[in-house]
């Protein structure tokens, strides 16, 4: 299969590397990543300045936008590579419930999905200082073809693995959870007449059942869920009757 991987913690990241990697042992693996780390991006599109392409290597690039940047531009041809799946990862840290509409690493995979191939997140969900993605990587390998299907009627893939070099973890099907952070607010006036706005990050948390993605990583395992990227009404809603 030939497959683009990307990111959002930017080119050389160890996730990439060892995803990239883990995949090119059988199919045909093309990198193209942003040139810098692009986390919080989620599907933003760089649109009114030109997306600035860089070979640095065999079937590998970088690019100066987002990661949707870097499937948007390989879909239309700024590389000479047409694939027929993009895997985004691994990224550094969870992507789990509502950090997936704030997620790069999701953008690219749902760009993918609404540029007609299938599109697979991969994050490996830890915040220690030093994290192993060989569990994550191997998993994916391992069952890309069960993760490709999964990608049906509009929807990507979003896999998280615990940080562990074990290659045989379960994995399980899982719903998202509702995230709850506790962003801070670090201000300064500046000697040019503006005020600075820093959001600090927090400590985060969960409203998690068993079975979602939150619960299921914690306890040890692989979460894998399967999101729509194709925006739809709500079940509530039924389209065409008149609004009162």
């Amino acid at each position: 299969m030939r497959i683009l991987v990307t990111n959002d913690d930017g080119l050389g990241a160890e996730g990439l590397e060892a995803l990239a990697g883990a995949l090119s042992f059988d199919h045909e693996v093309w990198v193209f990543a942003p040139d810098r780390e692009r986390s919080g991006v989620s599907h933003a599109l760089t649109l009114g300045a030109p997306g600035k392409v860089r070979k640095v290597g065999d079937r590998a690039y970088s690019c100066s936008g987002t990661p949707a940047d870097c499937v948007v531009l390989t879909m239309l041809g700024a590389i000479d590579f047409k694939p027929e799946l993009v895997v985004s990862g691994i990224n550094r840290g969870p992507n789990l419930g509502t950090d997936i509409v704030y997620s790069g690493t999701c953008g690219a995979a749902s760009e993918a999905v609404l540029s007609g191939i299938p599109g697979i997140a991969v994050s490996c969900a830890s915040h220690d200082s030093r994290l192993h993605y060989r569990a994550a990587a191997s998993f994916v390998s391992r069952n890309l073809a069960s993760l490709t299907a999964a990608c049906l009627d509009g929807a990507f893939v979003n896999v998280n693995a615990p940080s562990s070099e074990c290659e045989t973890l379960l994995a399980y099907w899982s719903n998202p959870c509702a995230r709850v952070y506790g962003n801070g607010l670090r201000s300064f006036d500046g000697p040019d007449g503006l005020a600075y706005h820093f959001i600090t990050g927090g400590e985060s948390g969960s409203r998690a059942s068993p079975t979602s993605d939150h619960e299921i990583v914690a306890g040890g395992s692989i979460s894998v869920s399967v999101i729509l990227a194709q925006p739809q009404a709500s079940a509530g809603i039924v389209p065409g009757r008149e609004f009162r």
